[in-house]
């Protein structure tokens, strides 16, 4: 949906860090780094980060209500990006605020821009990770981010024509491929999409036929990139013995042929922990369809079918949730084809 003329922004948009509102800190530091592995770094009473690498901030928690992603930060590769992407924003009629300097000190970043995004998640972009001297004290050995982005944000929507259409316009996102799954009768679409050579920073799933969305919170999982094979074995196998909650055991997915397992985080929402998803070639790339998530595994672990119902009671109530698309950004949606 870029303005015909216009250079597009594609490739130059990586994820850069996630923003988590939460009351579970001792419980969310046991999980980010006893059982996943990342570098923990307490800043006060109320706000702890997660670094993955040698970017100062991955992840930034702040005490409060929510059990839920509030923020996601998208890093921008230069100047000329993340102005044009701030020209169409404003061009639209959408709000934008710049951050303080306190707020771009927590993030990691030397300034930040913020706006509205689908689902009531705060988008905001900036141009320059602060690189941290400190070296990392982490269980992984390491993980991969770079010019895929930090991972990928999968969310649940009863507009996902709008979601894709909002990131087209704001980050020239391009859809790489869908999946058709049934899950206790339930049929759903899955729209992936990328903004770089990750196979998608953006998952949205959509029920079929039925206005609802399953899943309470406003992200279903967050996706994070282990760098080896053994990384993936040995934090499944702490998830296990810290008890914390597993949602799907270790597979792998027909689509992007990513290794990995959901763990479920102290917040409700799940954290995928994968290795070796493919990379996309642009030159070469056609989007399709695939049936089913998984080529094996990825099997529900300890879900009983109190646990299904309860999910889908979610789900009805969310039918009288108004879901904001920003409207401004999405205009008609991007119709599938």
């Amino acid at each position: 949906m870029t303005t015909p003329g216009a250079p597009s922004v594609f490739g130059a948009v990586h994820l850069g860090y996630i923003i988590i509102e939460t009351n579970r800190f001792t419980d969310w530091q046991r999980f980010g780094t006893d059982a996943i592995g990342m570098h923990h770094d307490s800043l006060s009473h109320d706000l702890m980060r997660f670094r993955l690498d040698d970017q100062e901030c991955r992840f930034l928690l702040r005490r409060g209500p929510a059990e839920d992603v509030v923020t996601t930060g998208w890093h921008i590769d230069d100047h000329a990006a993340f102005e044009q992407i701030e020209a169409r924003i404003r061009a639209h009629g959408v709000p934008l605020a710049a951050g303080t300097d306190e707020e771009a000190a927590l993030r990691g970043v030397e300034r930040l821009l913020r706006f509205p995004g689908p689902k009531g998640i705060t988008q905001e972009i900036y141009t320059t990770p602060v690189k941290s001297a400190a070296p990392l004290r982490m269980l992984a050995s390491a993980f991969v981010t770079g010019d895929s982005g930090l991972g990928h944000v999968a969310l649940t929507s009863t507009k996902p024509a709008q979601v894709r259409g909002y990131f087209s316009t704001v980050f020239d996102a391009r859809l790489t491929d869908y999946i058709d799954e049934t899950i206790s009768g339930v049929k759903l679409k899955i729209r992936f999409l990328r903004v770089n050579e990750r196979h998608h920073s953006i998952a949205v799933a959509a029920t079929q036929g039925l206005p609802i969305d399953p899943i309470p919170t406003r992200v279903q999982h967050l996706n994070i990139q282990a760098a080896t094979l053994d990384d993936v074995a040995r934090s499944y196998q702490r998830v296990h013995e810290l008890g914390f909650d597993m949602a799907l055991s270790i597979g792998q997915h027909t689509n992007d042929r990513e290794l990995s397992y959901y763990a479920r985080t102290p917040s409700g929402f799940e954290w995928e922990v994968g290795w070796n998803p493919l990379v996309i070639d642009e030159s070469t790339w056609e989007p399709t369809t695939h049936q089913g998530i998984s080529i094996w595994g990825h099997l529900p672990v300890g879900q009983t079918i109190v646990d299904r119902l309860a999910q889908f009671r979610a789900g009805a109530r969310s039918v009288a949730r108004f879901e904001n698309t920003v409207p401004a950004l999405s205009g008609a949606g991007i119709p599938d084809n």
